[in-house]
């Protein structure tokens, strides 16, 4: 493998893109940041993303960036989808190596450093997964807004409005928790909590999250993230029926949801060791062994 390569991990979602720039070796030089490269966003507005990150690291590490020496690992969302995928591949500039798995599986590689274990990525959507000692990658929720992503933050915030609802029409009382979300909707009355709903989408449902854990000692707050709390359970199980995997939570919402989860879990909860953008560096690292045919 010639030595002069660069190795660059990508995470890429739907709110923002981070690169890690590493040498050959995966010894990491840089770190940079940028709009969205989820592929749902479009196929030229993902690559865009990517080169103005990178471009950004190689800049902070003082070096000329030059694709034709670049190996890329790539975790974005949207790779499930086939045709985004083959047009990702053919949009890409001229690059010694591209290899592209979904976010997830970056999340995992990075939160267990490659070694096997389960994560569940708890953001503004919510997905789980998991690597066995015998190297299968399974998926479980990620459905997506509305029906899936359940403990997400979407998943919380679609949820809790239904409490300045009630409270609005006087099948609850206008309490705390329902000032914080009439507060923060801009609402006061049916008629305007009416139009934000019309108006609201995944984003704007996950940023009423924090609202929950702000008033967790609420009882219809504290009844919800109970509920979020089984919904990770869940995953967990359906992903390692032998219970020996090491579990970590990630994501904005992983900390603030922990003690939610079911007791049984509770041992096997690690913190990720690092994000998907490292995970991503594992891949390019990987994706550069193998087209070296041996180690570096």
């Amino acid at each position: 493998m010639n030595h002069d390569f660069f190795l660059i991990g990508v995470d890429g979602g739907g709110t923002g893109t981070r690169v890690v720039l590493g040498d050959a070796q995966g010894r990491e030089l840089a770190q940079a940041a940028s709009g969205p490269s989820g592929l749902g966003l479009g196929i030229p507005r993902a690559w865009q993303s990517i080169q103005t990150a990178c471009g950004e690291a190689f800049e902070r590490a003082g070096v000329a960036l030059d694709w034709s020496r670049c190996v890329l690992g790539c975790g974005l969302a949207g790779v499930n989808n086939r045709d985004w995928l083959a047009e990702f591949h053919e949009q890409a500039p001229r690059l010694a190596g591209l290899a592209v798995e979904s976010d997830a599986y970056t999340t995992l590689l990075g939160a267990h450093d490659g070694a096997p274990g389960v994560i569940v990525a708890l953001g503004t959507g919510s997905v789980a997964a998991s690597l066995a000692s015998d190297g299968e990658f399974r998926m479980a929720s990620g459905y997506g807004f509305p029906s899936g992503d359940e403990a997400s933050g979407a998943w919380l915030g679609l949820r809790l409005i239904v409490h300045a609802q009630q409270a609005l029409d006087g099948r609850a009382p206008i309490d705390d928790l329902a000032h914080a979300l009439l507060a923060h909707t801009g609402t006061e009355d049916r008629d305007s909590l009416v139009v934000w709903l019309c108006a609201a989408n995944q984003t704007a449902y996950a940023r009423l999250a924090p609202i929950a854990i702000e008033h967790r000692a609420h009882p219809f707050a504290a009844r919800l993230l109970g509920e979020a709390g089984v919904e990770v359970g869940k995953m967990i199980a359906a992903l390692d029926a032998t219970g020996s995997l090491p579990v970590a939570l990630c994501g904005g919402l992983g900390v603030p949801l922990r003690e939610y989860v079911p007791q049984v879990y509770q041992a096997r909860l690690r913190e990720p060791r690092a994000d998907s953008a490292h995970g991503g560096l594992q891949l390019a690292r990987r994706e550069a062994q193998r087209l070296a045919g041996r180690d570096l």
